[in-house]
């Protein structure tokens, strides 16, 4: 466990610094409005490599599927380093975490049974948290002094990620073969029948609109601090980018103590609290009080996410396989966050001001919480 925690920590590590380099290259460029263009390109990969990935993870020892996908991800952070398109050399890493995300997950029910997934994730939603924390933090101080530098930097943590990948025992496959004319049927009766059981399709839909609403923040508050804040420089969105994460980690500890698995319908209140702590931040005009709501965002977010992504590996183990459970959650997550942040891009093109388009944003997030919430009540009652 000890190896696959210290190489997601690295790759999950430079995955955030490589944003943040890549929006200050825009931002050199003076293209700072391709920014949600960017976040685009990143998750198209998911969505086209949805019905592949899952497979692979399932039919190759998932340690070295890991290393693979780092190698990728190393490749791209190398064509920016080498002045090749910011779109195009982050659509890269976001094939390699395409591969990369669902043999991550997918080794933790093959490393621990079901009464401990729930821990195991803690552990590696912690693991990655923190990452990310530190990630967005060294992106944003570093791109204020060197863009380049800044690239060096998360192509030589790429690097390492990739070398203890090769560190993680090497465990069976769960599928024997690939017959590739198969994968796409595969992967929608895969798809159809996650779709189909209860629990699935609500933690499908739970951690895709939580996930959703992370990336999007992301990328909003590159405009929303200069704008409402008045902060120039990328290091204040790195911090509160950083808050957030701090407080998934809070977020994602107290679910490992408090809730197991079959008593994932106590988070749903957190899940709805995070719409209106975004309407609220939208209104903030500090940045303390920045500060605080992202880190009660993130702490609402950890307590949600953490028990769904459980869940949805103990359903998804018994019905279809881990790895191609977490390929269908990954199509589920990256439509949802080209949506948000479509979303939030098109009130940017409608000329709202910062304010009105988190505003907006939050509202969103809150009716999608509800819904859920409400879907969740009936299929108890059913």
């Amino acid at each position: 466990m000890l190896a696959v925690l210290s190489a997601q920590f690295l790759s999950a590590f430079a995955d955030n610094a490589l944003l943040v380099a890549a929006i200050a290259l825009l931002k050199q460029q003076n293209s700072a409005g391709l920014a949600p263009m960017l976040q685009e390109c990143f998750v198209v990969p998911f969505i086209l490599l949805a019905p592949f990935v899952g497979s692979l993870a399932d039919a190759l020892p998932k340690g070295r599927v890991m290393f693979l996908s780092n190698a990728m991800k190393l490749a791209g952070s190398g064509l920016m380093i080498m002045g090749v398109s910011p779109l195009l050399s982050y659509a890269m890493a976001g094939i390699g975490a395409a591969a990369y995300s669902p043999a991550k997950y997918g080794i933790l029910p093959q490393l621990f049974s079901a009464e401990k997934l729930v821990k195991a994730n803690g552990l590696l939603e912690g693991s990655t948290i923190i990452a990310i924390l530190l990630g967005v933090l060294a992106g944003g101080m570093i791109s204020d002094r060197s863009v380049e530098a800044a690239l060096r930097f998360v192509f030589l943590c790429y690097g390492l990620a990739a070398m203890v990948n090769l560190m993680i025992p090497k465990l069976p496959p769960e599928r024997k073969e690939i017959v590739f004319r198969s994968l796409l049927p595969d992967f929608l009766a895969a798809f159809m029948r996650l779709v189909r059981n209860g629990d699935a399709r609500f933690t499908l839909i739970g951690t895709s609109l939580f996930w959703g609403t992370g990336a999007t923040l992301r990328i909003a508050l590159f405009a929303w601090v200069p704008a409402v804040l008045s902060i120039s420089g990328n290091k204040t969105p790195g911090i509160l980018m950083g808050m957030v994460s701090m407080g998934i980690v809070l977020g994602a500890i107290a679910a490992a103590a408090w809730v197991r698995i079959e008593q994932v319908n106590r988070v749903l209140l957190a899940g709805i609290a995070i719409g209106p702590l975004v309407m609220v931040l939208s209104q903030a005009d500090s940045e303390s009080q920045a500060m605080i709501l992202m880190m009660l965002i993130g702490l609402c977010g950890g307590l949600f996410a953490v028990p769904l992504n459980a869940l949805l590996q103990e359903r998804g183990h018994e019905l279809i396989g881990a790895g191609r459970a977490l390929a269908v959650q990954n199509f589920f997550e990256n439509i949802a966050i080209a949506a948000m942040v479509g979303l939030y891009a098109a009130t940017e093109r409608a000329g709202f001001a910062e304010k009105t388009s988190v505003a907006v944003f939050g509202l969103f997030i809150l009716a999608g919480m509800i819904f859920i919430t409400a879907h969740r009540r009936r299929l108890w009652r059913t």
